[in-house]
């Protein structure tokens, strides 16, 4: 039994309340309160409501859990979460007692961090998943806290409390995984392409990235979005570097570079390609008002 553990009416109980820095604060989520307890045989919590999000590990004993009016077994290994605002209810099997380790965070991304680790409010409790790892982050971050405030910063404790969710956030099933990234793997391409157009990045490169075959990728990204990949990439390119052009004083050889081209030759034919003329000839066009400024080329997509 740890040393700082109090005895409670039902329970061994170590608790540590967090007082959240501005900067937490600004952040996505922050940690609140964290700790651990043994249950007496007669534990029973609720039922009642919590102000904050609790993540909740099951790490001996069995249980049951109860939200939403749906009930679930607690058993060694679970993971479960109380959602604020929402009636809940849990309780120990007096011959079985269990013993959880606890974190309760607050945030306006908080309910993002949970869909990471596959919880959500019609599904708050995932069964068996938890490994040592994720377990000992856990225990890590109490470790730090129980020091007090004075001796850690609220880098180290956020760096902790993202750790934990980072751990968490593997041990969705495969099934729930493929769900949810079957559905937005395009999406993930496209934004990928649209962050690293200009560093020279292949179609082999972003369908890695997203864990699909090459082919696969570009058929289904043409067939969502009317262009391929490459055409994309090219579109990113020119789109940048024909407001560079009107910004600009840089020479051609350099914009060329900066979008990501080797050299003047491929730039210039691949910007002809799409604007219809050079980029020298563009550039004249602008400071004669013979082409209007370009507010930003149209959107293939």
């Amino acid at each position: 039994m740890r040393p700082n553990l109090k005895e409670e009416h039902n329970e061994f109980l170590e608790i540590y309340f967090l007082n959240p820095t501005p900067f937490e604060m600004a952040g996505a989520a922050w940690p609140v309160r964290l700790g651990h307890n043994i249950a007496k045989p007669h534990y029973h919590i609720g039922p009642r409501i919590s102000p904050y999000y609790y993540l909740i590990f099951v790490l001996e004993g069995e249980g049951t859990f109860i939200q939403h009016g749906r009930t679930y077994p607690l058993r060694p290994n679970d993971m479960y979460c109380l959602f604020p605002q929402v009636t809940h209810e849990y309780y120990t099997n007096p011959e079985k007692p269990l013993k959880k380790l606890f974190i309760a965070f607050d945030g306006k991304l908080a309910l993002k961090l949970l869909e990471r680790a596959g919880l959500y409010a019609h599904q708050p409790h995932r069964q068996g998943i938890l490994t040592e790892e994720a377990i000992s982050e856990l225990w890590q971050l109490a470790e730090v806290v129980s020091k007090g405030e004075t001796h850690h910063t609220d880098l180290e404790r956020l760096s902790l409390f993202y750790r934990v969710f980072d751990r968490v956030s593997h041990l969705s099933d495969e099934t729930d995984h493929a769900a949810s990234y079957n559905s937005d793997w395009l999406v993930k391409g496209k934004e990928f392409l649209s962050i690293h157009y200009n560093d020279g990045i292949t179609v082999d490169q972003v369908s890695q990235n997203v864990g699909v075959d090459r082919t696969h990728f570009s058929k289904q990204f043409r067939k969502a979005y009317g262009i391929s990949p490459v055409q994309y990439i090219q579109y990113l390119k020119i789109k940048e570097a024909t407001l560079l052009l009107f910004q600009t004083n840089y020479k051609i050889s350099e914009i060329a570079q900066s979008v990501g081209y080797p050299d003047v030759f491929s730039f210039s034919r691949a910007f002809k390609k799409l604007q219809g003329m050079s980029p020298n000839r563009y550039r004249q066009g602008l400071a004669d008002g013979a082409i209007a400024p370009p507010s930003i080329m149209d959107n293939p997509l």
